[in-house]
């Protein structure tokens, strides 16, 4: 292993480890950078998976560091080497020297596209998504031929993609790769196609917020999406800065109608007869106080309506601070409203998770010893800010 791993060993010796029985020993000479052609010839059809890898790894790191002469020389000794590792069985092999080609300016086209086309996304996908090499029309082909449902998303990743790309992306009508298209900030997506994004976006809640987190978003692509998107992204919406005054202003105004017209009980009195204010929202009026075990319940039974109307009532605010904190899907907000009526974070996910319709995976919980998680300041910010909205 020593002597095969040195780079003053003679080439013939190179080459007679390179036969020996065990891989390790042929392994060293595999990561020699002395090894001659003719050794690298052997180990790039070794019987081990694991030489072949290393060969291939070692075959696309030469060439960056070498003169133009001597580039010319390893294109002439290892091209037979790396085209036969570009066929290899392995898709471990394959997918290291497409790891090793994928940025090179000056690797060999064949094998680029070759790599690419690999039915294996291990191996396609960083060719596809970052090689210099590959041109628009090799990116339309991939599209176009029949192309397997990740191969689109992997050139949807591809920064800098022209329009003519994103079009085609577009037409294939692949859901995922049209969401990661969208996100790629760096894509010159045309307007008409934004538009007709936007017209199917309905039916597709996941393209909405990349689609609204757009770097520029034409004026009539901005109007068609605040008609479709939900409320907290219609405030992003409204929120951006690369759009004009007027149109900010309708966008701000859609919103506070949402806001002010948001599906729920028209007041506490009527959702909740008889129910007086508890908690921090004090207040000894006459009838039945608002407990945590009846907002609990309420929450558990999916009844929405009747939850928002007792935590208004428990935290002392009016209804629609508990309703724009819904629709804003603000677990901050909705948090804050439960440590203003005096309640526990054991609440706190069932009410979040219905008024505000959110996952699991998004609900704000409780500090490691089961407390509120946001100091008193901030949640007296968060209160202030849903009271300050309504006027």
């Amino acid at each position: 292993m020593r002597v095969g791993a040195c780079s003053e060993t003679p080439p013939e010796i190179l080459c007679y480890l390179a036969n020996d029985p065990l891989v390790t020993v042929r392994a060293a000479v595999a990561m020699n950078d002395a090894a001659p052609a003719q050794a690298v010839h052997l180990l790039a059809k070794d019987d081990d998976e694991r030489v072949r890898v290393l060969i291939a790894r070692k075959l696309g790191a030469l060439a960056p560091g070498l003169s133009d002469h001597e580039q010319e020389r390893l294109r002439r000794q290892t091209y037979e080497a790396l085209a036969g590792l570009v066929a290899d069985e392995a898709v471990r092999v394959r997918a290291a020297l497409a790891d090793v080609l994928k940025e090179m300016p000056d690797a060999p086209r064949e094998l680029i596209l070759a790599l690419a086309h690999d039915p294996e996304l291990p191996v396609a996908e960083p060719i596809i998504r970052f090689s210099p090499l590959l041109t628009e029309q090799d990116l339309l082909a991939l599209l176009t031929r029949s192309p397997h449902h990740a191969t689109v998303i992997s050139v949807a990743r591809r920064p800098h993609l022209n329009e003519a790309i994103c079009d085609s992306i577009a037409a294939t009508a692949n859901v995922s790769a049209i969401r990661v298209l969208l996100a790629n900030q760096s894509a010159a997506i045309r307007e008409a196609t934004l538009d007709a994004l936007i017209a199917n976006g309905a039916a597709h809640t996941e393209w909405h917020e990349p689609l609204v987190r757009r770097p520029t978003l034409p004026p009539g692509s901005a109007r068609k999406l605040a008609e479709i998107v939900a409320n907290h992204l219609l405030e992003v919406l409204a929120s951006r800065a690369d759009l004009e005054p007027g149109l900010l202003r309708e966008l701000r105004l859609r919103l506070g109608k949402r806001l002010g017209t948001d599906s729920g009980p028209p007041s506490t009195d009527h959702a909740v007869e008889g129910v007086s204010w508890c908690g921090s929202g004090g207040g000894a009026a006459p009838g039945k106080r608002v407990t945590e075990a009846m907002l609990l319940q309420a929450a558990r039974r999916g009844d929405a309506k009747l939850t928002a109307a007792l935590l208004a009532s428990a935290a002392g605010v009016p209804l629609p601070v508990v309703q724009r904190a819904g629709a804003l899907r603000s677990t901050k907000g909705l948090v804050s409203l439960i440590w203003k009526a005096g309640f526990t974070m054991a609440v706190a996910a069932p009410v979040q998770a219905l008024l505000a319709r959110l996952a699991p995976a998004a609900l704000l919980g409780p500090d490691p010893g089961g407390n509120f998680p946001l100091a008193a300041d901030e949640m007296r910010w968060h209160l202030d800010f849903l009271g300050r909205m309504g006027r």
